[in-house]
Order: C-alpha cells, then structure tokens, then sequence
C-alpha cells in the first residue's frame, strides 16, 4: 500500500511550517523504523501538478498548519465534495483530490490533518506550543502508520476538530 505525507506551508512564517517539518520527521523515523511505500513531499502550497503526484497512492496525508482553535491536531477526510477552491496562489486540498479523480479516475483515500500553529511572523522555528502539537500528531501518525489497517478505516484514523466547518 502506497502511503503519501504531504506537508505544505512556508517554514519562513513560524508555525506556518509546521507541514514541512512534521514530513522531514516522519521522514526520519519511517527510514529508522524501515517502513516501505511511504513516501514524502513538502512545498510552501499545493499546486495542481499534485493531483498527479497524489494519483498512483492509496492512501494521502496531506500536513498544515492551522489557524483554527483545534485543541492540539485534527484529522478530517478529503474528498471532492469538500473545500474545491484554487487561487492563481493556492490549491486546496480537496481541489486536488478532485482533479485527481477528473484527470486521472483515481480516488484515493485522502485526509487533512490540521496541527495547531499560533504564531505567523515572518521568521524561521516553530514555536513551543506548535512544536508540542506536533509531536502528539507525530505519535499519533507513527501508530496508525505500524498498523496501516488503521489508516484504511476512517473511523479509526479521524480526530474531531471540535469545528465541523474545517476542510
């Protein structure tokens, strides 16, 4: 089973970096742990070249920051029904599920996980909440990653954000 972790965001505006540096981490405890077929991209935004990257996976992940009040991370399902917007400066996620499905017919199994950033100032590091975040939505990938059944099952892998208007 194909797996892809996708954080994006600009590590240059503090906790806005929270997707590329949760992906460099994983991506050091996958290649530790010796786990194949997951594999790993980070870039400041989506872009719809995405929907290509995403379209031979099985499962996809893609990482942010949040500027929502969750309590600490979040994982919500993605999925052309959901948050279809583009910009000349952003896709969204479900924006390149959809293209995904339009161009190539593949449908992959595609979540968000929201962490909790709090501070956006134009300077590199992440801040001590946002690193404490991130760390329990590490661990929490890490299991469901060890028992990828879990990440089949959206029951099992879903966390509320406590607002049901988040995508």
């Amino acid at each position: 089973m194909k797996i892809l972790l996708y954080g994006y965001g600009n590590p240059g505006r503090q906790d806005d970096g929270l997707g590329a540096e949760f992906v460099n981490r994983m991506e050091a405890w996958v290649k530790k742990e010796k786990i194949n077929e997951v594999y790993f991209d980070s870039n400041y935004q989506l872009n719809i070249e995405d929907a290509h990257e995403i379209s031979d996976k099985e499962i996809v992940i893609f990482v942010d920051a949040s500027v929502e009040e969750v309590d600490d991370f979040c994982v919500t399902r993605v999925d052309a029904k959901k948050d279809v917007t583009f910009t000349s400066h952003a896709a969204s996620p479900g924006y390149i599920y959809a293209l995904c499905e339009q161009v190539f017919g593949k449908a992959p199994l595609t979540y968000l996980m929201h962490i909790r950033g709090y501070e956006w100032e134009f300077r590199e590091g992440l801040t001590v909440k946002a690193v404490q975040n991130m760390e329990k939505a590490l661990d929490y990938c890490q299991q469901r990653i060890k028992d990828p059944e879990k990440l089949m099952n959206p029951d099992k892998f879903l966390k509320s954000c406590n607002k049901t208007d988040i995508n």
